[in-house]
Parts: C-alpha cells; sequence; structure tokens
C-alpha cells in the first residue's frame, strides 16, 4: 500500500514545481515604485487604471482556479513557492515604463498571513492587456529593488 502512495504523489510534486518554475518568471533584488506616469498612455491603447486592475485580478484568478485556489508564484530569495490571496490592486497607480509596457501593484497575504507586494507588466495585445512579467517587490513591507527614471523610462535594480 505504501508504494502505490508514494507514486501518486512524486508525480504531482514533480508536476507542481515544474509548474512554478514555468509559470513564474520572477526578478529579484529593493525601493519604492514609479508614482506617475512618464507620459500618457496612446489613444490607440485606451489603457488605464480599471482596465490595468481588471486584467490583473483576471490573471491571478484565472491561475488560482487551475493551483487550488491560490496564486502560486516561486520566490527566488526564500527558494520556495509561494501560496498567495489577492488582496488589492492599487488602482491609484498606473505608470508607463516602456513602449507599450505598463506597471501595476498589488498586494497578496501568504497562506500564513505574511504580505506581499507584487509587481505586474502587462502588454496590450491583441486589444486585450496581457501580464509580461510578475515580480515580487516587497515582502512584509521590506522592499527588494527600487525604481528609478532614466531617460524618461522607469528601471529597477
Amino acid at each position: 500500500m505504501r508504494k502505490i502512495l508514494l507514486k501518486t504523489k512524486w508525480p504531482n510534486a514533480i508536476a507542481m514545481i515544474g509548474l512554478i518554475v514555468l509559470f513564474n518568471a520572477v526578478i529579484s533584488s529593493a525601493g519604492e515604485h514609479p508614482e506617475h506616469p512618464m507620459e500618457h498612455p496612446s489613444e490607440s491603447a485606451k489603457v488605464d487604471t480599471e482596465a490595468i486592475a481588471t486584467a490583473i485580478t483576471d490573471y491571478v484568478a484565472t491561475d488560482a482556479k487551475l493551483k487550488g485556489e491560490y496564486f502560486l508564484i516561486y520566490d527566488p530569495v526564500s527558494k520556495s513557492p509561494l501560496l498567495l490571496t489577492l488582496t488589492k490592486v492599487h488602482k491609484d497607480r498606473l505608470s508607463k515604463v516602456g513602449e507599450d509596457l505598463y506597471f501595476a501593484c498589488s498586494d497578496f497575504k501568504e497562506k500564513e498571513g505574511k504580505v506581499f507586494d507584487l509587481d505586474f507588466f502587462l502588454r496590450p495585445e491583441h486589444g486585450e492587456l496581457k501580464v509580461t512579467e510578475i515580480m515580487i517587490h516587497k515582502v512584509e513591507g521590506k522592499p527588494r529593488y527600487e525604481w528609478y527614471e532614466e531617460k524618461g523610462v522607469w528601471k529597477h535594480r
């Protein structure tokens, strides 16, 4: 009986690790978000805070539905997966950080209660905003990287 249980657990664990690694490309390093857009989005893109908030909320909800009702992301600093629940998308912050690249900050709570600030990057694609990158910006309010502006483009270090 024990051999049967081990055989069924390992493929699930391997699949979960594979999903974590493939699904989340996270870069970490310490600072604040870009406060204001460097320029207004183009009229054709019609990108606003509501569109970004909806895109992030939908992305997280779809991901969580596939992964046991938690948003799953790998933390390269702690070298562990995080099981998160979205608590807030900051609609007061919309920043254009590059050509057709937008940024928004979102707050999450870990299953055990720890608070995480994730930065979402989105691009318009076929009339919809698509998440292109997610980074862990803060853990319990402590930043892992900072934002700075260089030649009109927001960057992080």
